[in-house]
């Protein structure tokens, strides 16, 4: 890990606080987001302590982001409606200074999809979230956009700091929604730090050790959810600094 001059244990501290600055502010976040993540997504918030919406209707989604401290754009089910109310979303955002996050999900598998990625990281979102294939063949400049890849180990790359970090379970990839609800705490939590690199290292930090944590839990998926969601709720800031492994 390079992150000019912080050292682990360091992350580790400041990811905590910003826990509980993220419970204390209960930041409203819109979440334009994929068909089969709309309801774990908005449970995630809430659980987290954040306020959540989570319409795509066109003709008001400028409304909704104009009332919200931060925005998730997840390309998952990309029909015309969320189509059109990403890009209005990713400029109006853009135009309120307000963040920002693009979760390109499954821009590898169809170029329409790739394209519309692109058009909205012109506008510079504050951060993008996606795993390797995902990410791979969209053009991102770590010096504009915080770039979180994420798998087995989660790496944050942003003018020039980098961290890795291994916290996680693969129950968490058995889930449908895991990584699009991801997406939105990122947004939750750049909306109370304003060093992104810093922002985007804590979500991740905490959506894994809450992972871990659940997955202890669980017999299986479907114990999964429940258990991480409660996991989320009762988060300790303690269990951060002890469970976080970052390098």
């Amino acid at each position: 890990m390079r992150t000019k001059g912080t050292s682990p244990d360091k992350l580790k501290t400041q990811a905590a606080a910003l826990l509980d600055k993220v419970r204390i502010t209960q930041p409203r976040i819109h979440c334009i987001t994929n068909s089969v993540a709309q309801t774990f997504t908005a449970n995630v918030l809430l659980a987290l302590g954040a306020d959540p919406s989570m319409t795509v209707a066109p003709d008001e989604i400028g409304a909704f982001v104009s009332g919200s401290d931060a925005t998730l754009i997840n390309l998952g089910t990309l029909d015309t409606d969320r189509r059109q109310a990403a890009l209005i979303a990713a400029e109006t955002a853009k135009g309120l200074g307000r963040p920002f996050v693009l979760d390109p999900v499954f821009a590898h598998k169809s170029s329409s999809r790739k394209k519309l990625a692109q058009t909205i990281l012109a506008l510079e979102p504050s951060a993008m979230r996606g795993n390797s294939d995902e990410i791979s063949g969209i053009e991102a400049d770590d010096r504009k956009v915080v770039l979180a890849e994420t798998g087995s180990i989660d790496t944050v790359r942003f003018c020039g700091s980098i961290a890795k970090l291994q916290n996680g379970h693969p129950l968490m990839a058995k889930t449908t929604a895991v990584g699009c609800a991801l997406g939105a705490v990122i947004a939750a939590f750049l909306v109370v730090e304003e060093d992104r690199f810093l922002a985007v290292t804590a979500a991740l930090m905490s959506f894994g050790v809450a992972g871990e944590v659940a997955a202890a839990k669980a017999n299986g998926p479907g114990s999964f959810v429940p258990a991480f969601l409660d996991t989320i709720h009762n988060l300790a800031t303690s269990d951060i600094e002890k469970l976080g492994r970052i390098s």
